[in-house]
């Protein structure tokens, strides 16, 4: 996971969104408790777009490039339809209903991590300080999911080689990595693949620092510099790892 810097939010959501909202809550006032949402306004074309484009067409969560796998899912940060402390736990109903448009809550996210992992999960520190309707102080909440748009998880979440760890064991980034299954042997597999091309370039540098006159080297260094530099930008894949990697 990177930290993600949020874009402007789409026209879709302030204008037909909020509309949706007002009459999510009216709904809820008037004791409503299922709700229909519109997925063609949070799942937009704009919205989507914008949501890649700002997670540099990557998983919210895993890092994986979601052109190259899926259409990617508008992922609700805090479920909309209902939800779960624990994966144990029956679904509780309704959930964060009035955020389903909130540009806020929604993340784009690989299928895996969606559907197979994070689902309804969304657990909190202080369970008894959720916030159950639009009328609830959400601040008050402490989610032990971290969103990567509010929070840098590389201050919770680091690597040993491939794998992913929680950093002094913290409590965010062992849940983070839980929920959304990001220590998947599928996806520590992609990353090792990623990582071993990675050593193999910095072996290369070393190996022409100590043989600065041989050009031929010197210039397969100098791409492998290039390379190095590619795979450390946000925009690539499985670069929070790569970073945790570089030589001292």
């Amino acid at each position: 996971m990177i930290f993600i810097q949020r874009a402007p939010e789409p026209i879709i959501l302030q204008e037909q969104g909020q509309t949706k909202r007002r009459a999510l809550c009216a709904a809820y006032d008037e004791e409503q408790r299922e709700f229909d949402f519109d997925s063609k306004i949070y799942g937009h074309e704009t919205v989507k777009s914008t949501l890649k484009q700002m997670q540099h067409d990557k998983c919210c969560f895993c890092e994986s490039k979601i052109s190259h796998i899926s259409y990617g899912d508008v992922e609700h940060y805090r479920p909309k339809g209902g939800f779960k402390q624990t994966e144990q736990d029956t679904l509780q109903e309704p959930g964060y209903y009035w955020l389903a448009y909130d540009w806020g809550n929604l993340l784009l996210s690989c299928s895996l991590c969606n559907q197979q992992f994070k689902k309804n999960l969304f657990p909190l520190l202080e369970p008894q300080q959720r916030a159950l309707s639009h009328h609830d102080d959400i601040t008050l909440e402490l989610p032990l999911l971290i969103n990567p748009s509010v929070t840098d998880p590389s201050q919770y979440i680091g690597f040993r080689q491939e794998i992913p760890y929680a950093l002094e064991d913290n409590i965010y980034g062992k849940t983070t990595i839980t929920v959304v299954g990001l220590d998947r042997e599928a996806q520590n597999e992609r990353r090792r693949t990623e990582l071993d091309k990675f050593k193999i370039l910095v072996k290369l540098v070393r190996l022409a620092e100590n043989q600065p006159d041989n050009n031929a080297l010197q210039s397969l260094a100098s791409q492998a510099k290039q390379k190095i530099a590619e795979a450390i930008i946000p925009e690539a894949e499985y670069s929070a790892m790569i970073n945790s990697s570089l030589p001292d």
